[in-house]
């Protein structure tokens, strides 16, 4: 009895691991994708401010990933692998600053296919982790409401997938949904009283605009002025959550998506200075 269940557990561990290791393939493979796409767009214009800006979120989820991996350890060869892809050398070995951009995503897309190699036995370097007991990240502790931080960190994952697979509605709403959803949690920790000596309308907050609260996060100090970039789209983007089926709706670009993810970046880090 003890021996089959020992063999049961022994199976369920291995299928668990399988399941895991498939998860990280699928990930790493999505973050590949953008990485190739990324160097694409920095040959074509190395100096664009959004372009710079969606390397450096790359750079921060591959560090994420890649941290998961190595079991949150620096000294696993993996993570090495990832610090030196922003490090040049001089002719005697030190290390120096000064790596073009496109240099370190070159870079880093060879770190992740080490990675995808190790994961896949294709290969003859220590095996990666799989990190099947690393903490997941947690972008979004600064959210004062505990049930909220679970549904913000899927829907965040789900709009950057999207964006990946080029379904721009999907990306551009669902991170106007985190968006509005973030500030009205700042808004009701601040509290209604104090809110509306910053000039914010009497009603209940939950009967506010997103345009207003946005304004009022602004006023109150919560935010700064990086919602002024946001899209006029994503402005009324609960007017396209709304429209009927048959009601054709207005076409949202890459360049909407893209930018409203920048914004939302953007009041995450005012959100939580210790970024």
């Amino acid at each position: 009895m003890a021996e089959n269940q020992a063999l049961s557990s022994n199976r369920e561990a291995a299928e668990n691991l399988r399941a895991q290791i498939k998860t990280y393939l699928s990930h790493l493979d999505q973050l590949i994708r953008r990485g190739n796409q990324l160097r694409d767009r920095l040959a074509a214009e190395p100096s664009d401010p959004s372009t710079i800006a969606d390397t450096r979120q790359w750079h921060e989820d591959c560090g994420v990933t890649i941290n998961q991996l190595s079991g949150g350890s620096k000294a696993h060869w993996l993570a090495r692998s990832f610090s030196e892809a922003f490090l040049m050398r001089s002719h005697d070995g030190r290390a120096v600053e000064g790596v073009m951009p496109a240099e370190i995503v070159k870079r880093l897309l060879d770190v992740l296919q080490q990675a995808v190699d190790s994961l896949s036995g294709t290969d003859d370097a220590p095996v990666v982790a799989a990190s099947t007991h690393a903490p997941a990240p947690h972008r979004f502790d600064f959210v004062h409401n505990p049930e909220l931080r679970p549904v913000v960190e899927q829907a965040y994952t789900d709009s950057r997938s999207a964006f990946d697979q080029r379904d721009y509605d999907t990306a551009l709403l669902t991170s106007c949904g985190i968006l509005e959803a973030i500030v009205t949690d700042a808004l009701e920790k601040k509290g209604l009283t104090a809110l509306i000596s910053s000039g914010a309308p009497p009603e209940k907050i939950s009967d506010w605009s997103f345009e207003t609260r946005l304004a009022v996060a602004e006023r109150a100090g919560l935010i700064r002025g990086g919602c002024a970039r946001l899209p006029a789209i994503a402005r009324t983007y609960r007017d396209q959550v709304d429209v009927d089926a048959m009601t054709s709706k207005p076409e949202i670009s890459e360049r909407d998506a893209r930018q409203t993810s920048q914004v939302l970046r953007v009041v995450m880090r005012d959100l939580d200075p210790g970024r």
